[in-house]
């Protein structure tokens, strides 16, 4: 078991485990008995509850929760203020937490609904909320969130975008 690297005020609860590289930002609260795989980046002010399983090379970034016994696979990328979300019924002490499987994107501002799978190679557009369980690769948004596009059209667009836009800031002042 290896230490992460932290910044000022973490809060880390008994029976945490991590693996190697993981750094973990400011004011960050991790609940007892959680698991966070090598090579992930916590950012400041997120909130990981207890009993959370989180893979290798995970990009989590500031103001997340990720509420207790929640599952995120390997290569996730959660973007600021997006939620995962366990308990339907609050406050019921039941609790079906998400499971988020590998290569996953969550844009910002996401709200995940208790009891939620997304699948492998999903990606939930930034504002959504998710209700209904994600097929793999699949791009989903809205509230609640439905299908857009498969993750090839995704792929394209995204690649489109950044090609269109490598070359913007190098001609400005």
């Amino acid at each position: 078991m290896s230490q992460p690297k932290t910044g000022k005020g973490v809060i880390i609860g008994a029976n945490v485990q991590f693996g190697k590289e993981v750094v973990v930002w400011n004011y960050v609260v991790i609940g007892d008995n959680t698991k966070i795989g090598n090579g992930t980046c916590v950012g400041s002010f997120c909130d990981i509850g207890k009993n959370v399983i989180i893979g290798r090379n995970c990009n989590i970034q500031a103001h997340v929760t990720i509420s207790n016994e929640c599952v995120l696979g390997s290569n996730v990328f959660i973007a600021p203020n997006s939620s995962l979300l366990n308990d339907k019924y609050p406050k019921s002490n039941l609790l079906t937490s998400p499971i988020v499987k590998d290569n996953v994107i969550i844009g910002g501002g996401v709200t995940i609904l208790p009891g939620v799978i997304l699948g492998e190679n999903s990606v939930i557009g930034g504002g959504s909320v998710v209700t209904k369980n994600v097929p793999p690769r699949k791009v989903m948004m809205g509230v609640p969130a439905k299908e857009i596009m498969t993750l090839e059209e995704y792929t394209i667009k995204r690649e489109a975008f950044i090609r269109a836009n490598q070359n913007k800031g190098e001609n400005q002042p």
